[in-house]
């Protein structure tokens, strides 16, 4: 039996049905999405990376895509068409930076030398802020020992002077509102917001205690 075409009305009707199929499925690309998320948190171009489903199918959106970060590794991306999507995002921040660090161990309460230090190219997501110039670290004492690798931020370092044994302290007890200082000599070495062993001058007693400031040691216990 000869095969016949199909008559042109029918043909355009088929064609019609093919194209509002096709429209119905359009989809937003996952990387759009993806784009979209690292751009709220301006993490493009960082090596920075947007978890997104390649499998994911979400329906194409007829304005630009809107993304609100949500909290420091997590954006939202929604599409406010009616009706429209939205969609968690989770981000791993990558940062990127020329920051100081240790080419040896420091040790808590010594002073950083200069041979102690190199610059590297360091991921710091997740980190303090480092330091860019090792001049900025010489001389500075670790609060805790730091093993060699290790890239400094401010909170690994101590503020203040480095209490000695033997050094003379004011020791500060508080209780239920009340403060007393008594004079006390340190029976150990401390950094700041370290702890020591203090003996109380008057009453020969030892206690425990932090160095809150230089020549003030709070006690503990």
């Amino acid at each position: 039996m000869p095969h016949r075409s199909p008559p042109a009305w029918l043909a355009a009707l088929l064609l019609l049905a093919s194209a509002s199929s096709a429209a119905g499925t359009a989809i937003t690309e996952p990387d759009a999405i993806r784009q979209a998320a690292l751009a709220a948190l301006g993490a493009e171009g960082t090596g920075s990376e947007a978890t997104v489903d390649p499998a994911l199918r979400m329906a194409r959106c007829g304005q630009p895509l809107q993304a609100v970060p949500t909290s420091p590794r997590t954006v939202e991306v929604r599409c406010d068409d009616a009706p429209g999507w939205r969609l968690y995002v989770p981000v791993r921040l990558r940062r990127e930076a020329d920051v100081v660090v240790l080419k040896t161990p420091a040790r808590a309460g010594v002073p950083i030398t200069a041979d102690q230090l190199a610059v590297q190219r360091r991921d710091m997501s997740g980190e303090g802020a480092g330091f860019s110039d090792p001049a900025q670290l010489i001389g500075r004492l670790p609060r805790l020992s730091l093993p060699r690798g290790a890239a400094l931020t401010e909170a690994d370092l101590a503020t203040g002077a480095l209490l000695r044994r033997g050094d003379p302290v004011v020791l500060v007890s508080r209780a239920g509102g009340v403060e007393v200082r008594v004079a006390g000599r340190a029976l150990g070495k401390a950094t700041p917001g370290g702890t020591v062993s203090v003996e109380n001058i008057g009453s020969r007693r030892v206690v425990r205690g932090r160095l809150i400031e230089e020549g003030v040691v709070e006690v503990t216990r």
